[in-house]
């Protein structure tokens, strides 16, 4: 079978690769990737030679470069990872999102509709539960919840999510959809709360926290997403939504609190002296105050439940950044500087 998958060279995407190309020497995986600020080729240092990967340089906004390149790999399945994903980004500069996210998978779904005949191939679009938009203090998402985005990021996913729909109902073409929770874990770009988190502080820098970090998030470790998504696709319906969890629910205040106490205990140095890194700056816009997942339909008809709790996860996630300096050297360019000083710089104040 060939597999493309798009934006393989992103946090889940690379994830997602390096535990499949091994595992099935009989399938060739073609990796779609623009190569933008958060993508790095290090992260797929382990698979690059191997003779069931290429990669294919291609922004999915150019619709004739995607339809030359199914033109070319004839694929059976994809896997559309491709996204900008940080919701801050999209809230300072929304256009990237609008030509990535509903453009991007517009073509894609093109290309698709063009070199499948009716009956043949399979789409699989990986969506966010952000896409819902906020829940209250109690409350799940389902499949069934309707959408409500916040920001110009869920909003684009949003679009994007209909348009697989639509094409599904419309044109007849094998489509699968998952949205998931926050992502967590190896590979992970430092501008998403997490990695930011670790990297500030084994450098002495603030922990920015935004308003008085109640917001509430379900958090999932990548190695699940990715079991997840595979499983789906292997066992899920066609034209069907399956909502991915970690069952892992936490403020955003509680995990800073976690990060610091596994980096003291890694570090050798008093806990005190990390968690008074922590500054809280005013919120942003917009800002959902939780997000919980109701994953029992992939449970029931796919038999998938998350491996790592949050606990063993978090830990794999800090060892992961203190064993990979040099991953961290090469995204840590000076974009990514300027972007953090940029973002969190002129924001003051406490809760």
């Amino acid at each position: 079978m060939k597999i493309v998958v798009t934006g393989g060279a992103g946090f889940i995407g690379s994830n997602f690769l390096t535990r499949l190309v091994p595992r099935y020497p009989e399938h060739s995986f073609v990796n779609l990737d623009k190569l933008t600020y958060a993508a790095n080729l290090r992260s797929l240092a382990s698979i690059a030679e191997a003779p069931n990967y290429q990669l294919a340089r291609v922004d999915l906004a150019d619709m004739a470069a995607v339809d030359a390149l199914f033109a070319a790999q004839k694929p059976d399945l994809v896997v559309h990872f491709a996204a900008e994903s940080h919701v801050d980004r999209s809230i300072v500069g929304p256009k990237d999102f609008i030509d990535a996210n509903i453009v991007g998978t517009f073509n894609l779904l093109e290309a698709c509709r063009k070199h499948w005949p009716r009956g043949q191939g399979l789409l699989h679009h990986v969506s966010t539960d952000e896409v819902y938009g906020s829940l209250g203090a109690t409350g799940y998402f389902t499949e069934e919840t309707r959408y409500d985005p916040s920001s110009p990021y869920s909003a684009s996913k949003a679009a994007s999510d209909h348009l697989v729909r639509a094409y599904h109902r419309t044109y007849g073409l094998a489509t699968k959809i998952t949205n998931c929770s926050n992502n967590y874990g190896p590979r992970q770009f430092p501008e998403k709360l997490i990695p930011l988190m670790i990297l500030n502080a084994l450098e002495g820098k603030p922990l920015p926290v935004y308003g008085a970090g109640l917001n509430v998030r379900d958090w999932l470790y990548v190695d699940d997403h990715c079991e997840a998504i595979w499983t789906v696709v292997e066992k899920g319906r066609v034209g069907e939504t399956y909502n991915i969890g970690g069952r892992s629910e936490r403020k955003n205040i509680d995990v800073v609190h976690a990060i610091c106490s596994i980096l003291a205990q890694e570090t050798n140095q008093p806990v005190e002296k990390l968690t008074g890194l922590i500054k809280y700056v005013t919120d942003r816009p917009g800002h959902d105050l939780r997000y919980a997942i109701d994953a029992t339909r992939l449970a029931s008809e796919c038999g998938w439940t998350p491996r790592e709790t949050f606990e063993t996860g978090l830990k794999k996630t800090v060892r992961w950044y203190l064993d990979n300096p040099q991953w961290i050297e090469d995204v840590r360019s000076g974009e990514y500087r300027k972007w953090i000083d940029r973002n969190y710089g002129e924001r003051t104040g406490h809760p």
